[in-house]
């Protein structure tokens, strides 16, 4: 197994903290509605403005993508793979999801080499119509995708309900937030994915470091079909956020 001297991470700044919700107390929350032309709270933003600010941040992490070294590229891919390795959920794992990266997308062909050699079965998707997505076991060479994304298997497909058989869902993602807020590429094929896993099975998104963000400062805008991830892997740590 692949090692370099890097370890998995808590959420060590307390201003990353998601475990323990701050309470307010009733002395904090004043019951009285102030005078009459106090401005009142601003208003929630709508769907049209949380698509927009997805479509920002999608088209600012493919463009900071899209200057990453190739030299760059290739190492993190290394790094990665000894990251993902390096989890017990990972070790215990007898199956897990995965997926063949696009060019710009953080490399995953390490991480498929090092599951395999570990004897850890993995299944990569297949992208079907309607934003759905069927599954195959990575054996041997793929082929092109007919629609979306990297390489598809060529072996037997499992159907949509394929995705059951994982311990284990590694997937992908343009960013993560602290609070487990997921920036996919706008498609909804996870999120309609996702539920048919078994209940209980933990999600990691693999992103680049900088890819990482801070729900305080930058949150991920989400809507509510939106699916949360348990842990965000990178090449140099995980943060879990569960």
């Amino acid at each position: 197994m692949m090692t370099r001297n890097h370890t998995t991470e808590p959420v060590a700044d307390p201003a990353l903290s998601i475990d323990t919700p701050r309470v307010v107390t009733a002395t904090e929350l004043s019951l009285d509605p102030g005078p009459k032309d106090a401005p009142g709270p601003p208003d929630s933003p709508g769907p049209q403005d949380v698509a927009a600010a997805k479509a920002a941040l999608r088209a600012r992490v493919r463009a900071e993508r899209s200057r990453r070294p190739v030299a760059e590229r290739e190492a993190d891919a290394w790094a990665l793979a000894d990251r993902v390795m390096e989890l017990p959920e990972v070790q215990s794992a007898r199956c897990v999801t995965l997926y063949d990266s696009m060019t710009n997308e953080p490399g995953t062909g390490p991480l498929r080499a090092a599951l395999t050699s570990a004897g850890i079965r993995i299944l990569l998707p297949i992208v079907l119509a309607r934003g759905l997505l069927d599954w195959a076991r990575d054996e041997g060479p793929l082929v092109p995708a007919a629609r979306l994304g990297g390489g598809e298997p060529t072996g037997p497909r499992l159907g949509r309900a394929g995705i059951g058989q994982a311990d284990l869902a590694l997937i992908p993602a343009l960013a993560v937030d602290t609070l487990g807020r997921r920036l996919g590429q706008g498609a909804g094929y996870y999120d309609r994915a996702l539920p048919l896993a078994r209940p209980g099975t933990p999600v990691f998104a693999l992103v680049f470091d900088g890819e990482m963000l801070d729900a305080a400062v930058e949150p991920v805008p989400a809507e509510p079909h939106d699916r949360r991830v348990d842990a965000v892997v990178t090449p140099r740590r995980c943060l879990r956020l569960t």
